[in-house]
């Protein structure tokens, strides 16, 4: 296919394939990505709008056994540094996020050999007892998978008793990339690529909204990324009738300092600006049924952002309050709730707070 054509069809919309999209990344300047992808946002969202967030990153505990070797954050089950959140030390945490305007917990933690599905009933039906008003945007697909093994039940079952609890939309975490031969390498203990996919198809049954990450500039190939994309479209495709399914996509580079995989590999890892732009563009144009892409500030920046946000994303996240995974591997940039609106303004654009539906949200 000539590239002209594949460039119509990205701009109406159509799905273009792996091939497809590896020309267009081979084949085009940044600038012509750019063009494609923010055409294809401004006919998705016409608005100038751009989404942010306020909400607090719990990592509930840091015990672990996925092993994954990009992880610095994780503890061992008998570690002098494991700890399991008390129910006053989430008091404490959900009233200052409340008292910043904030309403939502993005809770997670890891592989925890001792917690069944008892555990996260009880918390999640704790919090909501004590705190109605606040939206837990908890696990992800391999503390699913993990769970439904450690209860010999089903993801569906699974996700049932949690929603029962209070769960109300389901992170896309430990994505990572979403091609077994990576995730052999580098998180052997995780759920496979389709055990991730499977326990997605589950949630979006049960009217969960979800989303997808990409961890990207490790040991994949420029091939792997696409079929993350290519395969994250079709299982949205798969949804049912009325379901939102995957509302956003959030790519973000590998944060290397100090893992195990930069000391195993013995060689540094980046993801330069240039390719991470042309990333979220190539991102919107492969991904046209899925509602916002979302670019990671916390791990390139305010610059490379606003950058991104005319390249196809029309998200800028969350402000983040106490983010613990990333930050400790080599991401240290910050916002407060004025300096992430600034930046989208000083982007062109008009800032929203938002809530994990992308709806508007009045504190």
């Amino acid at each position: 296919m000539k590239i002209e054509d594949i460039k119509y069809s990205a701009l109406s919309g159509e799905f273009l394939t792996l091939q497809e999209g590896m020309m267009l990344n081979d084949q085009l300047s940044t600038t012509e990505l750019m063009t494609i992808a923010h055409s294809i946002r401004m006919r998705m969202h016409p608005s100038p709008k751009v989404g942010w967030i306020i909400d607090r990153n719990v990592n509930y505990t840091n015990v672990c056994e996925s092993g994954c070797q990009f992880c610095n954050f994780y503890a061992g089950k008998n570690s002098p540094k494991a700890y399991l959140t008390s129910d006053t030390e989430f008091d404490q945490k959900i009233e200052e996020l409340f008292s910043l305007g904030g309403r939502q917990l993005l809770l997670q933690g890891g592989l925890h050999p001792d917690l069944g599905i008892r555990y996260y009933i009880d918390l999640f039906s704790g919090l909501k007892k004590r705190y109605p008003s606040v939206k837990l945007h908890a696990l992800g697909p391999p503390e699913i998978a993990h769970i439904a093994h450690l209860e010999g039940i089903s993801y569906h079952e699974t996700l049932k008793q949690l929603i029962a609890a209070g769960l109300d939309s389901l992170p896309g975490a430990g994505a990572e990339i979403l091609v077994d031969r990576v995730r052999a390498e580098i998180s052997k203990n995780k759920c496979t690529a389709d055990q991730w996919f499977d326990v997605m198809r589950e949630a979006h049954k049960l009217g969960l909204t979800t989303s997808v990450t990409m961890m990207l500039g490790h040991i994949e190939t420029v091939e792997e990324r696409f079929i993350h994309l290519v395969r994250t479209r079709e299982v949205q495709a798969e949804r049912p009738e009325g379901a939102t399914g995957f509302i956003s996509f959030i790519p973000w580079p590998f944060q290397s300092e100090g893992t195990v995989l930069k000391k195993r590999l013995k060689r540094n890892f980046e993801v330069s600006a240039d390719e991470y732009i042309r990333f979220i563009a190539l991102s919107r144009i492969m991904l046209p049924n899925i509602p916002n892409i979302q670019a990671s500030w916390l791990t390139v920046g305010k610059e490379i952002g606003q950058i991104c946000l005319h390249a196809g994303a029309n998200d800028f996240g969350s402000i983040m309050i106490e983010e613990n995974v990333v930050s400790v591997a080599g991401a240290d940039h910050t916002f407060d709730t004025q300096g992430i609106q600034l930046a989208i303004r000083e982007a062109s654009f008009e800032p929203y707070q938002r809530n994990q539906q992308f709806q508007a949200f009045h504190f």
